[in-house]
């Protein structure tokens, strides 16, 4: 027991940390998080998130929450490249960092280089980043984006319908875009992230490494 506290300490040390070096980046890189509210009734699309322009109003502090246990998280299906169905079971056995993101978010598109050097850097049977993609039009867009800018680490992952992030939205799990989760290995959330991190730096690797306890 003491042993589970003292890693569930340190994974919070972590995300303490990795929540203030994050906030600054935000600052010094000047865009904004807008908050994207929508209906289940609604498509998600770019003319729901508020421009980034040099005039938008500085970034608030990144929210972040950790639980003292895992919870549940609800069978969020997407597909792969190979439009293989899939869910987070499939997943099953690694940590999850379980992305949702878009082409039309800017901020999306900015931290999608730390992700793929995150991948790149821990990726393998015990961890995975998982960047689900939730353009609703021009499917091809994402892969040519990601090629475009050299993205090659990550795996690709879709949800055309959105659906995945209004399944998060419903449990209170995505309010904005990107909306990053922390996944166990059992499939249970050990945490959320609301907007963009510098998911490369050497705070976002210790917490991998800290709620993985095998990398």
């Amino acid at each position: 027991m003491k042993g589970a506290s003292a890693q569930r300490l340190g994974v919070l040390a972590v995300f303490i940390a990795l929540a203030a070096s994050a906030a600054m980046l935000l600052v010094m890189a000047d865009y904004a998080y807008g908050p994207l509210l929508v209906s289940s009734r609604q498509e998600v699309t770019s003319a729901q998130v508020p421009d980034v322009t040099p005039t938008a109003p500085a970034a608030t502090p990144l929210e972040l929450s950790l639980f003292d246990r895992p919870r549940d998280v609800p069978e969020i299906r997407f597909k792969n490249a190979e439009e293989r169905d899939l869910t987070l079971a499939d997943f099953r056995g690694k940590v999850v960092l379980l992305n949702i993101w878009a082409t039309w978010c800017v901020p999306c598109r900015k931290e999608m280089p730390a992700l793929d050097a995150l991948q790149a850097r821990l990726g393998g049977d015990a961890f995975e980043v998982v960047a689900v993609n939730i353009d609703t039009r021009n499917l091809d867009k994402p892969k040519a984006w990601l090629q475009e800018v050299g993205i090659t680490k990550l795996g690709y992952y879709a949800d055309p319908s959105a659906k995945v992030f209004q399944d998060l939205k419903a449990i209170g799990k995505a309010f904005g875009m990107p909306t990053t989760l922390l996944v166990d290995p059992q499939g249970c959330e050990l945490g959320a992230l609301a907007g963009p991190a510098e998911w490369a730096s050497d705070d976002a690797v210790k917490l991998i490494e800290a709620a993985s306890g095998k990398i």
